[in-house]
């Protein structure tokens, strides 16, 4: 705290107060400067400064097209301070109900057709090993470390096999796309001006079409009727023009979907046993609903269903 006064002392921002805004899954932390009718946000990112040349680089690709990602105002790269525009306190998740969340969602919808036309060069790929590398976090971190259990050689052969096929199909979908990779209710916020402002993107990759569909309507934080969600998927389809069969579209969004809820149940582990961050805890359950309610539907994952209920 004691650089981070220091830089902001030689700042335009010296006589603002500060308080804790919040902190994420990450090891950021975010202050809140106040000053009158004026608010900005602090990014403390002093313990991952690799993460800040990321953030700015796709910040200026999602302003670059029309994207309302935050303003950069001021940076420290040094010691890992940013000085950032503030989109206030309402996500998402605050005000999705069942009478707004189809107009919310086609918002959002819209903003992620606008993030897709984003320069990808530069951006890692969104490739096969690194499909996998994601869900193999679920094994490791969700079966042996949290539950715990031994996994029998068998359900290691039905866990890789289910991963191999799961990455295989994500793939077999358009690629080469802007992904955001947590587009979800808690990453939306809604300004002032009734805009949608989209942050938490500086893990951003190239890779397929409908990884921040997923995110969004397969939100690990709340829930709402498949049959819904699958209008919307075909909304997002028909808004990108792209001529693909019902079938195949619900299957690529499916099994994107699958794919990122094996990697969750990894992560929420892991920010528990290893970080100590127990508040995940209570969103693996609907996590594991919809990978239980994806998986049996497909021949190639109802096996891992299967083996899932089994444990």
């Amino acid at each position: 705290m004691d650089k981070l006064t220091i830089w902001l002392s030689q700042t335009p921002y010296k006589n603002f107060e500060i308080e804790v805004a919040s902190e994420d899954a990450s090891f950021r932390k975010y202050y809140r400067l106040t000053h009158n009718d004026s608010s900005f946000l602090l990014m403390d990112s002093s313990l991952e400064k690799d993460s800040l040349k990321p953030f700015l680089n796709v910040t200026a690709k999602l302003l670059k097209v029309g994207v309302k990602a935050p303003k950069i105002l001021e940076q420290n790269l040094e010691d890992g301070f940013l000085i950032i525009e503030d989109f206030g306190n309402t996500h998402y998740l605050d005000i999705l109900d069942w009478d707004n969340f189809k107009d919310l969602y086609k918002k959002a919808i819209d903003e992620i057709v606008k993030m897709q036309k984003a320069d990808t060069s530069g951006l890692p790929l969104y490739d096969k090993a690194f499909l996998t590398f994601e869900m193999d976090l679920m094994a490791e971190w969700y079966m042996k470390k949290l539950l715990p259990v031994v996994l029998s050689e068998k359900q290691e052969i039905i866990i890789a096999e289910a991963i191999d096929k799961i990455s295989d199909i994500v793939l077999s979908q358009p690629q080469d796309i802007f992904v955001h990779r947590d587009f979800h209710s808690r990453n939306i916020m809604t300004t002032k001006d009734d805009k949608i402002g989209v942050i938490d993107y500086q893990d951003a990759m190239s890779g397929g079409i409908t990884y921040d569909l997923a995110s969004l309507l397969e939100d690990s934080y709340i829930e709402f009727d498949r049959e819904d969600n699958l209008e919307l998927v075909l909304y997002f389809r028909d808004k990108k023009g792209l001529d693909v069969d019902d079938e195949t579209f619900i299957k690529w969004f499916d099994f994107t979907s699958m794919q990122r809820h094996i990697k969750v149940l990894g992560v929420f582990a892991r920010l528990y046993k290893r970080d100590g961050k127990k508040g995940y805890l209570k969103d693996i359950p609907l996590t594991l609903k919809y990978l239980f309610d994806t998986a049996k539907l497909y021949e190639e994952t109802k096996p891992l269903n299967q083996m899932f209920k089994e444990i």
